[in-house]
């Protein structure tokens, strides 16, 4: 284990700091420029930070101590993070991960003894469509192989920088396998902008012209064309794609119409949900298109600011973004004068730092405001009292882009795809056992076997629908479609081939549910804990039927008593593993009688070695 004997100078810090206001708010951006500058954050660096927001030690360390890319500990100069995520395994991850701590002499977790390197595993990285994937310094990596890992080891020896590593290495591919009506072509950068500033009412108006109006109530000016653009996006029936399918005019409007000095536009691009990544891939290709989207949801609502919050997975695309947004306001669509209309309004980006609970959006919330990710009570809605108490209107990425696409072309024209309850399309992110996993869109209404068909995994025998949090269906279930009235979805679909073992992907869940727990509530925070013991028991081959009965009476308490959405989701992979693949569980449970997990016996034998005793009273 390495040790700290000659404290860090602080020379980044101090530079770091200068860069930054002294803003509560800008605490954790603070500590992840930190911990990128030294993998990890010193006690000096805590001082200087606490100093410099006027904060305590305490809170700076309680973010630390949250986060799961930040740590009080030093990494190594080399810090490998290897997902763990099911379809990770599925491809061998943990045997990858065995493989290099071997080839590079150090045990899974700790630093080596020299400072050179370490290697971890985290949760999914975003990246399961080529897979295996991991991060190295903060850049992802992707089809991880034993000779990759070779490769890796010998540069890491060598103490090679990341920029001389074969750049292969660092290839994320988007594997865009089938687009619909609203990605096929790309989009003019301002294009959706110019059409919801645009007179609705005169088809003959070419040139941008507005007459002003303003809410009495907030002072705030925003043009004719905002009122136009939120009918536009009423007629739509647009419903958020970040899994709750709320209806994004009410929220907007919502906002709108609260009285207020000021208002913020957040996108959530926290998709930690394991098995989605097309956030991603937004984000690479149609970046314009969100950043569009957040623009017009700005003009709407008469908000000057805009948050785009996105996972520490994706560092590596900083630049590309950064890059997108200094051109987008030198070209006059990001900025103080909008096309010449006078309407302001910037985008900053906020970035997480490892914690799964930030995708929900009061959680998110809090994150931005500096603090850790725990989620506030459910009322007052964000579009109440969000961002700085202020009304906050929180969509995610796909819904910024479906908007800018509805601002473009109207609401009937994205109301005519889909079905009655569920108009327009969905990008799904395949992974798992199929010929070509990557992302697909399709209007609502596709089955899951048509899906199945398109990517190759029709021998599947069951296809995890939203992540770990959503549904399990079996292959009884493949004709099921694809929309808010049936199958809702965040867009995950993990496909399961029939050489799996179900009870794998259980496990799996219940430990990434047991980590990623805030511990905010006592229901989630000790639920979910004890649902992963009594898992791991019964994959130890020592479970019961009792057991079985004690994960189902917890499951339940969870659903009706956790704080927020995350416990009271856990439950759904297990009930739904219990009921449609029970054989993966009655294979392991040896005996119809319960069977402790704890030998009480066996745990005194040291303390009858310490005593000399060994007599039928010393035993239990």
């Amino acid at each position: 284990m390495w040790r700290e004997e000659v404290p860090p100078a602080m020379d980044a810090v101090h530079a770091i700091l200068e860069t930054h206001e002294r803003d509560p708010g800008e605490l954790l951006q603070i500590l992840i420029e930190v911990q990128h500058a030294y993998h990890y954050i010193p006690d000096a660096a805590v001082e200087l930070v606490a100093e410099h927001l006027r904060v305590t030690r305490a809170h700076v360390r309680g973010v630390v101590g949250f986060y799961s890319f930040l740590s009080d500990r030093y990494l190594g100069e080399y810090v490998v993070y290897i997902s763990d995520n099911i379809t990770d395994r599925m491809q061998g991850s943990t045997g990858l991960a065995t493989y290099l701590c071997n080839r590079l002499g150090v045990k899974l977790g700790e630093t080596r003894a020299d400072g050179r390197a370490s290697v971890h595993f985290t949760s999914c990285t975003g990246m399961c469509d080529q897979g295996p994937a991991g991060i190295v310094n903060g850049l992802a990596v992707t089809r991880l192989t034993r000779q990759r890992m070779d490769v890796f080891a010998e540069l890491i020896n060598k103490r090679t920088p990341l920029p001389e590593w074969p750049r292969e290495f660092f290839l994320v591919e988007d594997n865009f396998r089938r687009s619909d009506v609203m990605f096929r072509r790309p989009v003019e950068p301002g294009a959706a902008l110019k059409a919801a500033m645009k007179r609705g009412d005169d088809e003959a108006l070419k040139e941008i012209h507005f007459e002003e109006a303003v809410d009495p109530s907030s002072g705030l000016a925003w043009r004719r064309g905002a009122d136009e653009t939120l009918k536009e996006l009423y007629r739509s029936d647009l419903r958020g794609r970040g899994g709750a399918g709320f209806k994004a005019a009410i929220k907007w409007e919502t906002c709108r119409d609260i009285s207020a000095p000021e208002r913020y536009v957040v996108c959530n691009a926290d998709e930690g949900e394991p098995g989605t990544f097309k956030d991603r891939v937004l984000l690479t290709t149609y970046a314009d298109l969100v950043f569009e989207g957040m623009t017009i949801c700005g003009y709407v609502v008469g908000s000057s600011r805009g948050v785009l919050y996105i996972r520490q997975e994706y560092w590596y695309l900083k630049p590309h973004l950064e890059a997108v947004l200094e051109r987008r306001r030198t070209d006059n669509l990001l900025g103080r004068n909008i096309l010449g209309t006078g309407f302001a309004f910037d985008i900053d980006i906020h970035w997480g730092a490892g914690a799964y609970i930030a995708g929900m959006e009061t959680a998110l919330i809090e994150s931005v405001e500096g603090r850790r990710a725990k989620p506030r009570k459910r009322w007052p809605l964000p579009v109440v009292a969000g961002l700085n108490r202020r009304p906050t209107v929180v969509n995610n990425v796909e819904t910024f882009a479906d908007a800018a696409m509805v601002a473009l072309k109207g609401g009937a024209w994205f109301a005519g795809h889909g079905t009655q309850h569920s108009a327009g399309t969905k990008l799904f992110c395949v992974s798992g056992d199929c010929e070509r996993p990557g992302i697909y869109e399709y209007p609502f209404g596709v089955s899951v076997r048509e899906l199945l068909r398109d990517c190759g995994g029709l021998d599947a025998q069951a296809v995890q629908i939203s992540g770990p949090s959503g549904i399990t269906i079996s292959r009884l279930e493949f004709d099921r479609i694809l929309a808010y009235e049936d199958l809702s979805t965040v867009g995950t679909c993990m496909i399961f081939g029939p050489q799996r073992d179900m009870f794998d992907a259980v496990r799996n869940f219940t430990q990434f549910f047991r980590h990623e727990s805030c511990g905010l509530c006592t229901p989630c925070r000790v639920g979910t804990s004890l649902l992963s013991q009594l898992v791991e028991k019964v994959a130890a081959g020592k479970g019961s039927p009792v057991d079985v009965q004690e994960i189902e009476r917890i499951c339940q308490l969870l659903k009706s008593t956790a704080h927020c959405g995350l416990g009271q989701t856990v439950p759904n992979h297990l009930i739904d593993s219990l009921l449609k693949f029970r054989g993966d569980w009655d294979k392991r449970l040896v005996t119809t009688d319960f069977v402790p997990a704890f030998d009480l016996d066996a745990a005194l034998h040291q303390a009858r070695e310490l005593t000399g005793r060994d007599d039928a009273l010393a035993h239990l």
